[in-house]
């Protein structure tokens, strides 16, 4: 019925149109050309319009492909931070991908991310001051922005992410319904919460924006050339080297992919995996409201899947529904401009009626547009940014996931500075391209996993929520076993991993997803306590692992890692692996097998960055190969006071403290299998990892299972690898240490070899900040005294009642009574943080809103001698 409504009251102007000079190939199958009045007055496009007659420049030094929001601000940081001999290619006109019909909202509230934060942060300020500089107006409004709790576990949320925010210099507020019906005064307030309200937050004009960093851009030095396709790339041993375009090649020492929802189909063309997908989303324009002030706020909703706006005399609903739909999976068309997808009523009409229920004149009043577009989007809901690990000097910046305008003047600026300096300035672990997999690219894997994508925008971010599309890309061999044993999986990197079991009889589910104790807490529990108590098996399949062979292997690695790997043959080493700054770029272990044949083992989450930093620091005349050996061998970890007696009873080799110590890694018979077994943990227990061939594991881990009863052997999952990793102060990179870290600040200097022979990358910078005296930035511990709460990340912590930290990384510490964590300290008067700075100030961390006293300390609070893995 609200269908038929609605559509009754769509007035024939909604059909709009495209400028006059936008030809009539745009149209395309599944889109309908605009007639007139799109939205953000798109008929002063023509900015730098190119003809027939045009001749591109034969090289620049950086060529940005794309000329929407993105692009044009790579190209305006770029030339105005000295690299002017910058070329952007738009095939058609600027914005005419995404850009021209976004939203335009800037909101720095919402996201528990430092890194994303600081864009929206530097996004909003230069937005507001590019007219004074450049004399285009952005159409900047900073008429405020408020984001609606309506039940209590969005409240939770929203008050962990205020917390943060404000650490991070956002100015929020919490406030109550009536201060959101005076803020916004035909806004429904009756199932309101409370309301955060940042007062200077607002919108922007997309067009003007990119106007006016294209107009910036151009002051500096940069040129930008519209109606200029580019075809591919030149490249030569692994590097680019140009651009081919339909008006000829440009030679480059860069190529900058920021083509939107085309840059997938663009990176193919050099074998670059940009695993983006374009999905529909949708936003109703109303007729002219009267009573609507164009100084209300922005409010969202995401209860609701709606954020609501001020637009043209009326208001915008816009909407991220949480089953979304995938557009033209096969091939974005190469002519798409400007172009709009006919709206499917029959799918939106629920989520549209529930939207405006928020503001409910909405549905008394006529409707100017029904606007349904593509929007790309990822399968982790993070931006692809940085350079391709298939080719060097290739960067990419898209898949902004809708927040394209109030990220994208940060997002500029940090690409431009990776390039101009070699380097990111920023965490961008969780952002880095090198993090996707080539098969994330899959037509099929892209439709199902987009679905839940854009859903995501506006979910109640839980915790302990997995994400339930495109799963069982890949499993461990023992994945049967396990789902007998009672696993309940979690997509791990794409793995199926188990995060924790069932006792038999019961279903391995949620039955409720919340920020406290969940159904299987006490499942959880018992794993942790039987791997601090007795024995556990756990299925590490997932691990990233290459073979490093050949004359030179150990030359190379032992430059690339900070600790020396090329000592004692049969030996595991923890090293770091640091860029010239001495700041990390991996954490992991490198096992010496033989003189030319060495055993790399790092997180999941790092496999492509690990490979891509070790063969581009692998000399052209060295001779060593890298293997990715990952799918060749299942990983069983099995840890715990009783884990050797276990072992023991299953093979003939010695395993006896004196004759397998700690750090040994050998190979083993295990049953009809040979097993490469390394005493090592992550655990802080004694324990064994066993690296067995993929074909061979479902026999070792029948064998396991047959006798470990003998011995109390229970299965634990990733749950109770991360509350025993976390009571022991273990580090994870990617998430409690990024690229930001020196290895002294993560408390890894023990790990430091700077006497070996040939030294390593980034030993100079890791020297001079030794010299430089008492570090003032340090990785510590933090743990809750109130046994009730629950830290997961974000949370802040504060030493005499002043904010020092956010925790990085937290699980519940069974062992030691209360959530703990990981938090970098800093000093706000820059001090040094040591022993005496954390011992004589009062310390706290604020859990959504409320402070619990807490402990903090450098050393691990479990097992701080190390003796029980030494055992």
């Amino acid at each position: 019925m609200l269908r038929n409504m609605l559509r009754c009251r769509v007035r024939p102007s909604c059909l709009r149109t495209l400028p006059d000079a936008v030809s009539a190939r745009t149209a395309v199958p599944g889109s309908k050309l605009l007639r007139h009045g799109a939205p953000y007055g798109v008929n002063n496009l023509r900015f730098f319009a190119s003809d027939e007659s045009l001749k591109l420049p034969s090289q620049a030094r950086v060529v940005v492909v794309g000329g929407g929001i993105i692009g044009t601000s790579v190209a305006y940081h770029l030339a105005k931070n000295g690299c002017a001999d910058v070329v952007l290619l738009e095939r058609d006109r600027l914005t005419s991908g995404t850009t021209w019909h976004a939203a335009g909202l800037v909101c720095s509230f919402g996201s528990l991310s430092e890194t994303s934060t600081e864009f929206r942060k530097y996004t909003k300020q230069l937005y507001s001051s590019l007219e004074a500089e450049t004399g285009q107006s952005t159409g900047f409004k900073p008429c405020g922005f408020i984001e609606l709790a309506t039940n209590t576990d969005r409240l939770e949320e929203y008050r962990r992410v205020a917390a943060a925010n404000r650490k991070f210099g956002v100015e929020v507020h919490e406030i109550g319904p009536s201060e959101v019906e005076k803020l916004f005064p035909l806004c429904r307030t009756d199932d309101v919460l409370r309301g955060f309200y940042v007062p200077d937050d607002g919108r922007v004009n997309p067009v003007d924006a990119t106007m006016a960093l294209a107009k910036g851009a151009r002051m500096y030095g940069a040129q930008v050339i519209e109606g200029v396709s580019v075809t591919g790339v030149t490249r030569d041993r692994g590097r680019v080297t140009g651009a081919t375009t339909s008006h000829g090649d440009i030679a480059a020492e860069y190529v900058v992919n920021c083509a939107g929802m085309w840059a997938r189909q663009f990176g193919e063309l050099a074998g670059v995996n940009v695993p983006n997908q374009a999905a529909e989303h949708y936003y109703l324009i109303t007729d002219e409201m009267p009573d609507v002030s164009p100084d209300w706020p922005i409010v969202e909703d995401p209860s609701s899947h709606t954020y609501i706006r001020p637009e043209r005399g009326g208001l915008m609903v816009g909407l991220f529904e949480p089953d979304a739909a995938a557009w033209s999976v096969d091939r974005i068309p190469d002519t798409f401009s400007f172009g709009e997808i006919e709206p499917d009523w029959e799918r939106m009409t629920p989520f549209l009626e529930k939207a405006m229920s928020r503001v409910p004149r909405t549905l008394e009043v006529g409707m100017s547009t029904f606007f349904c577009g593509p929007e790309s989007f990822t399968p982790d809901l993070g931006p692809v940014v940085g350079e391709a690990p298939e080719l060097k000097n290739y960067f990419v910046a898209a898949g902004l996931n809708s927040v394209g305008i109030l990220t994208g003047g940060g997002l500029g600026r940090l690409v431009a500075h990776w390039i101009i300096h070699g380097r990111p300035d920023m965490d961008v672990t969780g952002i880095n391209i090198d993090r996707f997999h080539r098969y994330q690219a899959n037509p099929l894997y892209r439709a199902h996993r987009v679905v839940e994508s854009l859903g995501k925008v506006y979910a109640s971010h839980y915790p302990n929520k997995p994400l339930t599309t495109a799963r069982n890309a890949k499993r461990s061999p023992l994945h049967d076993r396990l789902a007998a044993a009672g696993a309940y999986f979690k997509d791990v990197s794409g793995w199926e991993g188990a995060d924790w079991y069932a006792p038999p009889g019961v279903e391995p589910k949620i039955s409720e997803y919340t920020w406290g104790r969940e159904n299987w807490f006490p499942y959880w529990e018992a794993e942790h306590r039987a791997c601090r108590e007795g024995v556990i098996v756990l299925d590490m399949s997932f691990m990233s692992k290459f073979l490093v062979q050949g004359r030179d292997a150990g030359r190379v690695l032992n430059y690339i890692s900070a600790g020396n790997v090329d000592a004692e043959t049969g030996r595991i080493t923890y090293t770091q692996w640091l860029n010239e700054d001495g700041k990390l770029e991996a954490d992991l272990t490198v096992s010496k097998l033989a003189c030319d044949r060495f055993f790399v083992v790092a997180t999941d989450t790092m496999h492509r960055h690990v490979e891509t930093w070790m063969l581009r620091n692998t000399p052209q005349d060295a001779f060593a190969c890298v293997t990715d050996v990952t799918s060749g061998y299942a990983q069983i970890n099995v840890q715990g006071p009783r884990s050797r007696e276990l072992l023991q009873m299953l093979t003939s080799e010695d395993l006896s403290n004196e004759s397998f110590p700690f750090r040994t890694i050998r190979e083993i018979d295990i049953g009809y299998a040979r097993v490469l077994c390394a005493r090592i943990t992550y655990l802080g227990e004694l324990g064994f990892e066993l690296f067995i061939p993929t074909e061979q594991a479902v026999h070792v881990y029948d064998r396991l299972a047959e006798i470990g009863p003998q011995v109390g052997m229970v299965h634990a999952g990733l749950k109770a690898l991360g509350s025993l990793r976390m009571e022991k102060g273990y580090r994870d990179y990617g998430h409690d240490m990024d690229n930001t870290d020196t290895v002294l600040e993560a408390g890894l200097g023990f790990a430091v070899d700077l006497a070996k022979p040939g030294g390593f990358i980034g030993r100079d910078a890791v020297v001079a900040q030794k010299a430089a005296g008492p570090l003032k930035k340090r990785l510590v511990q933090v743990l809750l005294k109130d046994p009730e709460p629950f830290m997961f990340h974000g949370e802040i912590v504060l030493r005499d009642g002043k904010p020092v930290a956010d925790v990085r990384a937290a699980s519940y510490g069974h062992t030691l009574g209360g959530a703990v964590g990981l938090a970098m300290i800093e000093s706000p008067e820059g001090g040094v943080v040591d022993n005496q700075y954390l011992m004589t100030g009062s310390w706290e961390v604020d859990v959504a809103g409320k402070r619990y006293p807490a402990e903090v300390s450098l050393r691990p609070m479990y097992d701080p001698s190390s003796s029980r893995i030494k055992a």
